[in-house]
């Protein structure tokens, strides 16, 4: 357990403490779908050369054996992520065109333009998705939108670098972080954490 506490520490740091030029900067967009073939869209939106997110958690799922195992699964189905790597026009067009009925996630209600998920908010997002981590829990953006917490950024420990609201649920801490569509909170210890 230790060891594997150490690597997922070791990998956390050198994703995170990768040079900004070689990060990529561009924005991502979050894709709300209205059937339940997830994956088809995703392979339909990589045919047309995006790169796709899906955050994934493990589950323990019992066999036709009664035989209990740890499976990869999406932790919702409705919802996926892609990077903005051409213009919102042509984005437009290959969603609407889509036989997949889905759309990618607005501002408001009265403002259209899209909602563009910041480079290094998505990296960090993808980073707390990470499976490997335990202690989180996924939350819907109203949920997260209730919790009251302190900016901070996490100086110590294997999310050192990771920054997000510092937020209390069962006596437990946890940083949170948002992104249009959904959260994550990931267990934190406050004393590791530093306010923003």
């Amino acid at each position: 357990m230790l060891e594997e506490n150490s690597s997922l520490k070791e990998s956390l740091r050198a994703n995170l403490s990768t040079d900004e030029d070689e990060r990529d900067n561009r924005p991502w967009y979050a894709i709300r779908l209205f059937t339940v073939r997830q994956k088809a869209v995703a392979e339909f939106l990589k045919e047309n050369q995006f790169e796709v997110f899906i955050p994934e958690e493990y589950v323990d799922v019992e066999d036709s054996d009664h035989h209990i195992k740890h499976v990869l699964r999406p932790v919702v189905r409705n919802l996926l992520f892609i990077k903005k790597d051409r213009g919102e026009k042509e984005i437009k067009k290959i969603v609407t065109e889509s036989s997949y009925k889905m759309s990618v996630v607005t501002k408001t209600r009265e403002d259209r333009r899209y909602s563009e998920i910041p480079a290094h908010q998505m990296y960090e997002f993808q980073a707390m998705c990470n499976p490997e981590l335990t202690m989180k829990k996924f939350l819907s953006e109203q949920q997260a939108h209730l919790k009251k917490g302190d900016k901070v950024l996490v100086k110590h420990g294997p999310l050192k670098g990771l920054t997000g609201r510092l937020v209390r649920s069962n006596k437990k801490y946890y940083l949170l972080k948002e992104i249009p569509g959904m959260a994550i909170m990931l267990k934190v210890t406050r004393w590791c954490c530093e306010a923003l």
